[in-house]
């Protein structure tokens, strides 16, 4: 039962991550500006994680059993800070429209893609190897994660706090509660002696992208027509 639901888990996380790429995409789309990549390119990757370990979960449900998913879940593992890095670029760059700013971004965007795709390379061939233990590795990298989400977080409030609208308080929140499911997982990882950190922080995860969901619905779809 564990198993079952831990794909299920993943699964339903990989698809709110792609669908909100599909949302996110849109205005890239329009403009043609790399700035706007980062958003869909950090979730994007995110829901490929989520869908990584899925598919290791999955393992030996559906799986041959002479099949080695240890590569996959290296992957996910590695490829995971790569999408809190775009995201925390991106809201970085957001309030710096100079033409220099737009050069640092696409310097920036072209060497995260670069060490993401040598990353993958690299797991593939010798992991164990190349990256050290799994479990103290995955502590430093929720580490790293929660740092993204926490400047993510002070970022996106201070843009709230900036506008005082109230619509505005539900995208910092949804970091806040990304960034403490990290932060339960990592506690998790340290103790283990109970799973409730484990679960609660897939839990909090489910809330903080179904909020982000609701976000991208409510601002390309909430706009009456009337208004258009």
């Amino acid at each position: 039962m564990e198993q079952i639901f831990l794909v299920a888990e993943e699964t339903f996380s990989a698809v709110v991550c792609f669908i909100l790429v599909w949302f996110l995409i849109k205005p890239y789309l329009v403009t043609r500006e790399g700035r706007y990549l980062g958003l869909p390119l950090g979730f994007g990757i995110l829901g490929a994680t989520y869908a990584l370990a899925a598919f290791a979960h999955s393992y030996p449900i559906f799986m041959d059993p002479d099949f080695s998913v240890n590569d996959l879940t290296w992957l996910q593992l590695i490829a995971r800070p790569f999408a809190f890095a775009f995201l925390t670029f991106t809201y970085y760059f957001s309030k710096k429209p100079s033409k220099n700013t737009h050069l640092i971004w696409n310097v920036i965007l072209s060497a995260l893609l670069v060490a993401v795709t040598s990353l993958i390379i690299l797991v593939f061939v010798a992991p164990n190897s190349a990256f050290g233990n799994y479990r103290f590795l995955s502590m430093y990298i929720r580490g790293f994660n929660i740092a993204c989400l926490l400047y993510i977080s002070i970022h996106t409030l201070r843009s709230h706090l900036k506008t005082q609208d109230s619509k505005t308080i539900t995208t910092p929140l949804g970091y806040i509660l990304l960034g403490i499911s990290q932060y339960s997982l990592l506690v998790w990882l340290v103790d283990g002696s109970t799973k409730f950190p484990f679960y609660g922080g897939l839990v909090l995860r489910w809330a903080g992208l179904i909020l982000f969901l609701i976000i991208a619905y409510r601002t390309f779809y909430g706009i009456p027509k009337k208004e258009l």
